[in-house]
């Protein structure tokens, strides 16, 4: 079987599952990586060989999260290739991954992001634009613990006034509708009638945010202004993954239901969700230590 042919099949197999161009490149690359230990060992894909290119990888110092992703790889190359009558049976099944040493993620305070918010209200004014447009990407992201790059896609037709509901697209494509509050209403509204025709021209795109330019901002700026703002509200260094795990917490801290936190949070399984549970309980455990008297 000529399997560098096959990785051509593989690669658009993944675009037409809606994988993101990254996670793409990273498969790909950990492929050719895999492909070249095949014939390097003159070695067939099969179980055995799965396992002495993982070790080998081990042995060269690779951490468990590289090792992890690669496992990931090289089971959906071989299912992939099962499931096209390419292999008699799929190896891959039987191919575990190193278990991660999955760390709480990083959470900054209410009252951190009380000071935040009111910098940038300071900055929202009429007569600056990208104040108004700032705060507005903030106000959605803590209030909706959406992805940067949901954010940079959201178009004008996406929100929803009436009901304060804004639609965004996920891993997949998958859309879901994701409910706001009063404050994130009102810098939307406000950098939309007052902001956003500062900078849209005649060629803009119906993007919800624009950069000065006119163009749809994108995932590098939003992420710039995300940790530039959180720098020092947690504990390292913080970005917009810091403020949808923020997000979740607060939500969770302040009685909402795990399921509900789940499907804005856009997460596939429950599992995943359950980690902010685990967060809520240290904080909960922390405050009890340092309150109580028999603690």
């Amino acid at each position: 079987m000529d399997l560098d042919g096959e990785l051509t099949g593989f690669a658009g197999h993944l675009a037409s599952r809606g994988t993101s161009s990254n996670t793409q490149k990273a498969y790909l690359s950990d492929m050719r990586d895999l492909l070249g230990f095949l014939h390097d060992k003159k070695r067939d894909l099969d179980l055995d060989a799965l396992r002495d290119w993982m070790w080998q990888m081990s042995e060269a110092g690779a951490t468990k999260t590289t090792l992890s992703r690669k496992t990931s790889t090289a089971k959906a190359f071989t299912q992939y290739l099962f499931e096209r009558g390419k292999l008699e049976s799929d190896p891959g099944l039987r191919l575990r991954a190193p278990k991660l040493d999955r760390g709480l993620p990083k959470v900054a305070t209410e009252k951190s992001l009380d000071e935040v918010f009111s910098r940038l209200q300071f900055l929202a004014t009429d007569d600056n634009p990208s104040g108004q447009r700032d705060l507005c990407a903030f106000e959605l992201l803590y209030a909706t613990g959406m992805r940067v790059s949901e954010l940079a896609g959201i178009d004008l037709e996406d929100i929803d006034y009436s009901r304060s509901l804004v639609r965004v697209t996920g891993k997949g494509n998958k859309q879901r509708m994701l409910p706001y509050g009063s404050s994130a209403a009102r810098a939307i509204t406000s950098w939309v009638k007052t902001g956003r025709d500062q900078y849209r021209t005649d060629s803009s795109p119906q993007a919800l945010l624009l950069t000065s330019r006119g163009k749809r901002v994108g995932v590098r700026q939003l992420y710039s202004l995300v940790a530039e703002q959180l720098a020092g509200t947690a504990t390292g260094k913080a970005g917009p993954h810091t403020l949808r795990h923020s997000a979740a917490t607060h939500l969770l801290d302040h009685g909402a239901d795990l399921r509900a936190v789940q499907e804005i949070l856009g997460h596939a399984s429950l599992a995943t969700t359950q980690i902010y549970t685990h967060v809520s309980v240290d904080r909960l455990r922390k405050s009890f230590e340092q309150a109580h008297p028999r603690a």
